[in-house]
């Protein structure tokens, strides 16, 4: 496992065009699953220590974001044959298991977490209604550790972009795994 941080990306950029597929091989638009106000992109997998580590908080703030008008989606780029614990079929899974209510997509050439300039698992990709990035960075302040979080970066980016008020403009970058890229 490398433990790589995420690139900066610009307040304002576009979310990119793209269409994944659910696990069961269904084509998803994913500018169709905002919310009134916004969408949350979650770039993140199974098997990574980290993302495993924050799914449940992902979960419950990907609830009160949907309560806020801002929807939710899970990408997974790890569709890598090295990494069987990411398939479409371990997916499906995960959802079952974790009880995940939002969708957890594939994507299956890896196009759309290059298009994010995506580097880790997780990592968090906040859109306004106008499909522009308004916060790109972490979760909160302590990926392992949900108990002994103090900073909820991402839930205060929410609240704000919910409710119309500036999100901070310096946010820390996610930490995780790398992207298992597949060589073209």
């Amino acid at each position: 496992m490398a433990l790589v941080e995420s690139r900066g990306r610009a307040a304002g950029d576009v979310l990119p065009e793209a269409t994944l597929h659910d696990p069961d091989g269904r084509p998803v638009e994913v500018a169709s699953l905002a919310g009134p106000k916004g969408l949350l992109v979650a770039i993140t997998c199974n098997h990574c220590p980290y993302a495993q580590a924050v799914w449940p908080r992902l979960i419950d703030l990907a609830e009160h974001a949907k309560g806020l008008g801002i929807a939710t989606v899970a990408v997974n780029p790890n569709l890598n044959p090295a990494y069987p614990d990411d398939s479409p079929r371990e997916m499906k899974a995960e959802i079952a298991r974790r009880g995940i209510a939002f969708p957890y997509l594939a994507d299956m050439d890896q196009s759309f977490a290059r298009a994010l300039s995506a580097a880790c698992t997780p990592e968090f990709f906040l859109y306004d209604a106008g499909r522009r990035l308004a916060y790109h960075g972490r979760l909160d302040d302590d990926w392992k550790d949900a108990s002994r979080v103090t900073r909820h970066e991402l839930r205060d980016a929410i609240e704000a972009l919910a409710s119309g008020q500036p999100i901070a403009t310096d946010p820390r970058p996610s930490m995780g795994c790398s992207i298992k890229w597949v060589e073209d």
